[in-house]
């Protein structure tokens, strides 16, 4: 009995075989005659697409918002790089628009310099400058050890700027010659006109409008014009004579008519200043 189930068990499966083998071949040969594979292996092929489909959409979602994340990673480095050399421009061209106005200042104090054959010449920087006194006081790089020494004339560009009121060993106090304050030396100056006869005055007020030096209550009678030559009348003993301050701009008369109020426009721009000469002599 066992031995009968068992040649019924191996001829089953020989059956299976030759029912599989069947089937493949009818599908081979339904298949090279039709133009189309059969209803069960549409259903396959369609239940495979739609599975593909399916599982495609969030794959492709997800490598296409890696990519962004990507380039957008990317984007932002370049643009912190592009940042940084605009920076880094910026910074040298700041650098190279102080370096040519510094030449441009050190080339007037050397041409100035050359114009004061009759003094000994140190040149100092310009250190400290409060904007409370920007217009009555600097403090410059030279003092008492490069012979810098109390009332020297101070010039810078082609014109006298001030004075020196202060003397320390490695550093001093410049009085400008704008300094209206009422406990300032005043600086006496005189005009000189295309005849060559002078007015003397002293520097009375400064117009920070226009950033001009005036002489007021001049009573005169010498005719002077906008352009005449300004230079220190060496009146007072404080500064010598002959310095240059700058030319004529405007004249004005006083309410009565009485005496004239003379603007004068300054060689040297006293609100830039960076290089000065002290000029011993």
């Amino acid at each position: 009995m066992q031995k009968f189930f068992s040649n019924r068990k191996l001829v089953i499966a020989i059956i299976i075989l030759i029912i599989s083998f069947g089937l493949m071949s009818v599908s081979v040969a339904i298949r090279n005659r039709k133009s189309t594979p059969p209803l069960v292996q549409q259903f396959g092929n369609d239940v495979a697409g739609a599975i593909d489909r399916v599982v495609a959409l969030p794959v492709n979602g997800l490598q296409s918002a890696t990519t962004s994340v990507s380039d957008l990673l990317n984007t932002y480095q370049e643009n912190q790089k592009l940042k940084k050399q605009v920076d880094q421009l910026a910074q040298a061209k700041v650098n190279a628009q102080t370096a040519t106005a510094e030449n441009k200042q050190l080339r007037k104090e050397l041409k100035l310099n050359q114009s004061l054959s009759d003094y000994t010449a140190v040149t100092a920087n310009v250190l400290t400058r409060t904007p409370s006194s920007w217009m009555n006081q600097l403090v410059i790089s030279k003092g008492a050890t490069a012979g810098v020494k109390k009332n020297m004339p101070v010039m810078s560009q082609s014109g006298l700027i001030g004075r020196v009121v202060e003397v320390n060993q490695t550093n001093s106090k410049v009085e400008l010659i704008s300094n209206t304050s009422s406990s300032a030396d005043k600086f006496a100056i005189q005009v000189t006109n295309s005849a060559g006869k002078t007015v003397n005055g002293i520097v009375t007020g400064f117009d920070k409008s226009d950033n001009y030096i005036q002489m007021g209550s001049v009573t005169s009678s010498v005719k002077i014009k906008k352009g005449d030559k300004v230079v220190t009348s060496g009146l007072g003993g404080l500064t010598p004579k002959g310095l240059y301050v700058g030319t004529v701009a405007k004249i004005k008369q006083d309410d009565y008519g009485l005496a004239s109020e003379v603007e004068i426009k300054p060689a040297a721009d006293l609100t830039d200043l960076t290089v000065v000469t002290v000029a011993e002599q």
